[in-house]
Order: C-alpha cells, then sequence, then structure tokens
C-alpha cells in the first residue's frame, strides 16, 4: 500500500515540475544510483509476470539473447519518448539476438492501447505491485520510471539506466554485446 502512496505522489510531482526534471533529480539520487550500479556484473534476478493476454513469461524465457528489460508506464512522460526507439532497435537487432522486454506498471487496457499506438513490436509484461518489487530487486530503490536494465546473453547485468536511456548509450552497449 506504501508504495502505492509513493506512486501517487510522484505522478503528481511529474505533473507538477515536469517529467524530465524529477527523473533526472532521481537519476542524480546518489543512494539510488549506487544500488542501480551494485547490479552491474550480477545475474538478472528471475520473476514470472504475465503478458497482456495473460499468459505467464519467466525472464529466462529470453535467456541466450541480449535482453533490454524497461520499466515503465504510459503516464510517463520519457517512457513514451523511448517507445519509438525501442521498437526500431528490435526490429534492426531482433534476428540478430536482441530482445527487448517491457514491464508495464499500468493498467491492461492503457497498455494495449499504448502498444498499438505505438506499434510495440516485443513482449510486454504487466505488474503493477509486483513489477515495482521486481525493479526494486533488479536496484531500483526508489521507483524511477523509466528504469531500463541491459542483460547480456550470459545472464548477467551490463547496464542498468535510471530514467531515460539515451540512443547513443543503448546503441553503444547492445552493439557491444550482440
Amino acid at each position: 500500500m506504501k508504495t502505492k502512496h509513493i506512486l501517487l505522489i510522484l505522478t503528481f510531482v511529474v505533473g507538477i515540475w515536469g517529467g524530465n526534471q524529477l527523473v533526472k533529480w532521481i537519476a542524480s539520487n546518489s543512494k539510488g544510483q549506487q544500488a542501480a550500479e551494485a547490479m552491474v556484473q550480477q545475474k538478472n534476478p528471475e520473476f514470472t509476470l504475465p503478458d497482456i493476454d495473460g499468459i505467464p513469461h519467466n525472464i529466462h524465457d529470453w535467456q541466450g539473447n541480449v535482453i533490454v528489460l524497461n520499466f515503465w508506464a504510459t503516464w510517463c512522460p520519457p517512457c513514451r519518448k523511448e517507445t519509438p526507439m525501442f521498437v526500431e532497435m528490435q526490429e534492426k537487432w531482433g534476428p540478430q539476438g536482441l530482445q527487448f522486454v517491457g514491464v508495464a506498471i499500468d493498467e491492461i487496457n492503457k497498455v494495449k492501447e499504448f502498444m498499438d499506438t505505438y506499434g510495440v513490436n516485443y513482449p510486454m509484461l504487466i505488474g503493477v505491485d509486483d513489477a515495482i518489487e521486481i525493479a526494486k530487486a533488479y536496484g531500483n530503490r526508489f521507483g524511477a520510471l523509466p528504469y531500463t536494465v541491459i542483460i547480456d546473453r550470459n545472464g548477467n547485468i551490463a547496464l542498468v539506466q535510471r530514467g531515460e536511456l539515451e540512443r547513443d548509450v543503448a546503441e553503444k552497449t547492445i552493439k557491444r554485446l550482440l
């Protein structure tokens, strides 16, 4: 319940302060950044969540690929900004073993509509409270969104990004791992 209150307060602050300013503040928070960076070179935590059709998927379903695990919500401006880039990269490098996996912290109907609007071409898992706990297991102590984790083919975390993932950082990391 505490997590829901924090999420509601964050949503309110995003509307007033502006999404990008809040994300920059959260990303620069030293304790949160240290928790995220501590995940690099660690094995990725196991979890199972349902997709938009209610079918459960385990993160290890995509093992052997380079996985870009993105925690996001439809109401998050930087999350919406990243999506077209993710769709493009999935199309471009998917055949070489890249797999984006979205983890939506949102209502399923809003997620389905968003996916249709943006032409999302990668699996989308739905988690709400469970997804928040999973994000914490991946080092997201303060619930920053978006929150992206890039996992190498061996299941080791190669990069953790709190806030918006910039194209140059994503491309450099993905190319190195493919």
